[in-house]
């Protein structure tokens, strides 16, 4: 079996894990997440600073559990991996310093990955993956795009937010709502009790500058604007803020826009599958309705399992054992870090001559 040590560290999730490879099947051996969540709660959203301090003070004891947990000693780990970009630079260097470190220590090799790649790798932790190619809905807090994935690791960008993706436009509407932090799970919470019908809000399209819209791109800073409007129409109105049925009629808005414009763009592209990954493809009400319309149309849907939506390691060490797998050999142990590097670009990260 290959065994790959991953390391993730882009954003406020300290995350560690132990992979396997054998017979084409990847394996969790151990998947170890230190959340930063309560620290970050009381500032409304993530603080850089705080979260590469946290990362720095929690990285080797998860290093120790993940691999305590898998049964494996580190002289049995054929590579080590950690996510370099996109993300926050400070947390992604801690992530990377220390990942290049136990690579020398140990003389094995050292692969920076792409964090998008891990999490259109997240599917792969399925019982039944799809085989490419299928078009991925990648939708979390700092990303919504429709990827187009082909055979041999080839990705191509088909739509995008052009402002908020839809994880901020949750934790905005949220603190709007005066719902705590992280904003996903406290709308779903409220939702579920709400009447997604009672409020009609925008779903926000994208205009040419030759006229009409992109189809298959994501505007959700007018939805935001919305509620705000709306929340404030009803606070003027000395009326108690029916904070479920805002919650749900948001909840529906988001949705509907994420699944009529991922199956458009599958029909489109004569896709068969839709994959859903990211911390919002957690959303309940996202993955039925995503199921129900892709069904009517004669799509199939693959769904990342829930545990591996949000950042974790498992999903960088399973984007690793891929490139292993293609043929990589390795990182430059001098590959730096980047907050911002275009999926289409992972590739460079595995060039001797390091891209930054």
């Amino acid at each position: 079996m290959q065994t790959v040590l991953a390391l993730e560290t882009s954003c406020d999730e300290s995350a560690v894990a132990v992979m396997g490879l054998r017979s084409g099947k990847i394996h969790v051996l151990s998947n170890c997440i230190s959340s930063q969540i309560a620290e970050h709660a009381k500032w409304g959203g993530v603080v850089p600073e705080i979260a590469s301090r946290m990362h720095l003070e929690v990285l080797p004891f998860l290093i120790g559990d993940a691999l305590c947990k898998s049964g494996k000693s580190i002289a049995e780990i054929d590579a080590i991996a950690s996510t370099v970009a996109p993300g926050l630079a400070g947390s992604l260097l801690i992530g990377s310093v220390s990942a290049r470190t136990l690579s020398m220590l140990n003389k094995v090799p050292f692969l920076g990955v792409h964090h998008l790649e891990g999490h259109l790798a997240s599917i792969l932790l399925s019982d039944l993956p799809p085989r490419p190619p299928y078009l991925v809905l990648l939708v979390s807090g700092g990303h919504t795009e429709l990827i187009r994935v082909d055979p041999h690791l080839k990705f191509h960008r088909l739509g995008r937010s052009h402002d908020d993706a839809a994880g901020e436009a949750f934790d905005k509407v949220a603190r709007l709502l005066g719902l705590s932090y992280p904003g996903g799970p406290e709308i779903e919470k409220y939702g579920e009790r709400g009447d997604p019908k009672r409020f009609v809000l925008p779903q926000g399209r994208v205009s040419k500058p030759e006229g009409g819209f992109y189809p298959y791109d994501f505007s959700f800073s007018g939805l935001k604007t919305a509620m705000l409007r709306k929340i404030n129409q009803l606070k003027e109105e000395n009326e108690r803020l029916p904070i479920d049925d805002l919650a749900a009629s948001f909840e529906q808005a988001v949705a509907e826009v994420l699944v009529s414009r991922s199956v458009r763009c599958a029909t489109d592209q004569g896709m068969q599958n839709i994959v859903m990954v990211g911390g919002v493809a957690a959303n309940t009400r996202l993955r039925t309705m995503m199921s129900k319309k892709a069904l009517e149309n004669s799509i199939g849907v693959h769904l990342a399992p829930k545990a591996f939506c949000t950042d974790n390691a498992a999903m960088i060490g399973a984007a690793a054992l891929l490139r292993l797998e293609s043929g990589v050999k390795s990182s430059s142990l001098q590959l730096g870090v980047k907050g911002r590097l275009p999926l289409e670009q992972s590739d460079l990260l595995y060039k001797q001559i390091q891209p930054f």
